[in-house]
């Protein structure tokens, strides 16, 4: 625990003598007394290593963890390496928050820089943020950077996760800007339907793939025809599918967006999770948060500052378009040591490795009596109908230490990731064999 101590005893007491004061309590001279704690808290005793860690062996035991997880639906089971944890856990970025003062703050700069770059590679983009809570949060923030004083209808696919359907319709609202819902057909955005729905007022069209059903949309379609009503395109995508996919930029997406959870950041009861922001260089302007720029200092030697910053609550309150004054620094080191440690090649396997065991699972539950609903080409995610109650097949499985897939109102949607190997899907498959015998 030593290196979370920031500073030794001698280390306050010569800072305390620099200022001109012998103690901190005469640092803090101007506090009124009433306010003082003059006896101790009460605390229990400190533990020694080997009974504190029984203690939180014993609390952690209460939690239930499933050996196999086949269960995604926004949050997914990835594997996460040593050394992004051993990064990430260090002192320095875990105290780290703002960092305005570009003078002190150079390695935290960095780190940004660096995250930016790769989300860029990574989206086709020229431009990212690092401040974006999460997905949702980062497709509200895309509607709005796209309104303009004509253009304020927002269009979103009744395919896209829950969560980004909600938090986009909530933004909004406190905009006092619609949103329409463009209706799926056979488990993806319905093209027609789209065209039908574009007018000039349209400011912009959302539409994510993989869906949350799964599904691969046909987003070039889908971009296509909003440019050809005027309107921009905003497509949210799984960081992990870009390794296989076509990346935002080259489908000509306008604005792409993700949830950075599968990046190195675990499940987490939820959070805190990363919302992935890129553009193109004509919208850069209008990307909500911080931008890390490179330049150099007066000696000619590398450096990063904070730029673009006019777009803040905090610097231009009355004009400002998000309230995004935040910086999601950490969980965005997070997703650049997960992408470093990777690499191309690794994110490639990664990815290869899920839709691999996604089709298997999918060929092997069909077989075992589950079909699955729609045809449409598919990720690492898929639904199927249930002809038991979903309840009790899912039981099943968690009795066996198994989660399985989450019940929604087609049946349910699987998910399988690199974690779960042949031996693991062979015996969840043969206990859905079991079940519906």
């Amino acid at each position: 625990m030593g290196r979370y101590v920031p500073h030794t005893r001698q280390e306050r007491e010569d800072m305390l003598r620099a200022v001109g004061v012998s103690s901190m309590r005469e640092l803090y001279a101007d506090v009124p007394q009433s306010v003082y704690r003059n006896a101790p808290l009460n605390l229990p005793q400190g533990m020694g290593e080997m009974d504190l860690r029984a203690r939180m062996e014993e609390m952690a035991a209460k939690n239930r963890v499933f050996p196999v997880i086949l269960r995604g639906a926004g949050a997914y089971d990835h594997y996460i390496p040593s050394i992004v944890k051993a990064v990430t856990a260090r002192e320095e970025f875990v105290t780290a928050y703002t960092p305005y003062q570009a003078e002190i703050s150079q390695g935290v700069l960095q780190s940004i820089f660096e995250y930016q770059t790769m989300m860029c590679e990574l989206t086709g983009m020229d431009v990212s943020n690092a401040s974006v809570y999460d997905g949702a949060s980062a497709a509200a923030e895309a509607a709005a950077m796209c309104r303009e004083r004509k253009r304020t209808v927002t269009l979103i696919s009744a395919t896209v996760h829950p969560d980004t359907l909600a938090t986009v319709k909530t933004y909004a609202w406190a905009a006092g800007t619609p949103v329409e819902v463009i209706p799926q057909k056979d488990g993806v955005t319905d093209v027609d339907a789209l065209r039908a729905m574009l007018t000039e007022q349209t400011a912009c069209v959302i539409v994510q793939t993989p869906n949350f059903l799964g599904a691969l949309e046909p987003a070039q379609e889908v971009i296509e025809a909003a440019h050809a009503a005027g309107a921009k395109a905003v497509l949210s995508c799984n960081p992990i599918a870009l390794a296989l996919m076509k990346s935002p930029g080259e489908l000509g997406a306008d604005i792409a967006v993700a949830e950075g959870q599968p990046l190195g950041l675990p499940l987490s009861y939820g959070g805190p999770y990363l919302g992935i922001m890129a553009t193109r260089q004509a919208m850069m302007r209008k990307l909500p948060g911080r931008i890390v720029g490179e330049t150099v200092d007066n000696r000619g030697n590398r450096a990063f500052v904070l730029t673009l910053q006019a777009r803040e609550q905090h610097i231009r309150r009355e004009k400002a378009s998000s309230n995004i004054c935040s910086n999601q620094a950490l969980c965005a080191l997070t997703a650049g040591a997960y992408l470093t440690a990777m690499g191309p090649q690794g994110l490639r396997e990664v990815a290869q490795r899920c839709m691999d065991n996604a089709h298997y699972l999918q060929r092997e539950l069909e077989a075992a009596g589950l079909a699955r609903v729609g045809d449409a080409p598919f990720f690492h995610e898929f639904v199927t109908r249930c002809p038991v109650p979903a309840e009790k097949l899912l039981s099943a499985l968690e009795a066996q230490g198994i989660l399985g897939g989450l019940p929604v109102e087609e049946g349910i949607l699987w998910c399988a990731t690199e974690k779960v190997n042949k031996a693991k899907l062979d015996r969840v498959v043969a206990i859905v064999r079991e079940v519906l015998a």
